[in-house]
């Protein structure tokens, strides 16, 4: 049996905790979804979803808890990880000048640079069909909320998806990072991808 874990120090949780159970029941993989808090539970997942909210809050919170070194060690030993917005964001080696000013922590474990809010505030939040080859020729429901983007990506990131000039979905290795919300979509592709990398 697997182990699933999700993120759960800030933002949306059930709702990545809800979409990953979809996912492998619809997959067939006999895993569990847990929540992740402590160092304890990061060191029993086969799996890490790394969800939105609000990236200064969570790196900040990452540190207090010290579960940024952990999720660094995971990230460095293959340990698929799947990062969405705030996650993207944490996940980066390079941020903009907006995560200059404010402080951001990054882990700097995914060859990208990021811009912060790169759509604009909450009330420019949008939804837009994106086309991602390698979940298939069907559009992809994209949910942007306050959402960032990738300005570059280098070595071993591979660019997955490209929305109005901008990266918005890459994969590195293990780790694969939207800056969009998947687990609001209510397709499944992408967690499906994410399970493909267990």
């Amino acid at each position: 049996m697997k182990h699933i874990g999700v993120l759960a120090v800030q933002g949306d949780v059930a709702e990545h905790v809800t979409a990953m159970r979809d996912a492998v029941e619809a997959c067939c993989v006999k895993a569990d979804v847990l929540e992740v808090k402590t160092n304890a539970a990061l060191s029993r997942v086969d799996a890490l979803v790394f969800p939105g909210g609000e990236s200064t809050t969570i790196g900040k919170l990452l540190r207090n808890f010290k579960l940024d070194a952990g999720i660094r060690t995971l990230a460095d030993s293959g340990v698929p990880i799947f990062g969405t917005c705030a996650g993207l964001v944490l996940l980066a080696k390079e941020g903009d000048a907006q995560v200059a000013k404010t402080g951001q922590p990054l882990l700097g474990v995914v060859d990208m640079k990021v811009a912060r809010n790169a759509f604009g505030r909450q009330r420019e939040s949008f939804e837009a069909m994106l086309f991602i080859p390698v979940v298939g020729k069907e559009p992809y429901h994209g949910v942007f909320i306050r959402a960032p983007a990738i300005e570059r990506v280098w070595s071993k990131a591979k660019t997955l998806c490209e929305f109005e000039g901008s990266i918005v979905a890459a994969r590195q290795e293990n780790i694969l990072v939207t800056s969009f919300h998947p687990e609001l979509s209510g397709d499944l592709r992408l967690h499906e991808l994410f399970l493909s990398l267990l």
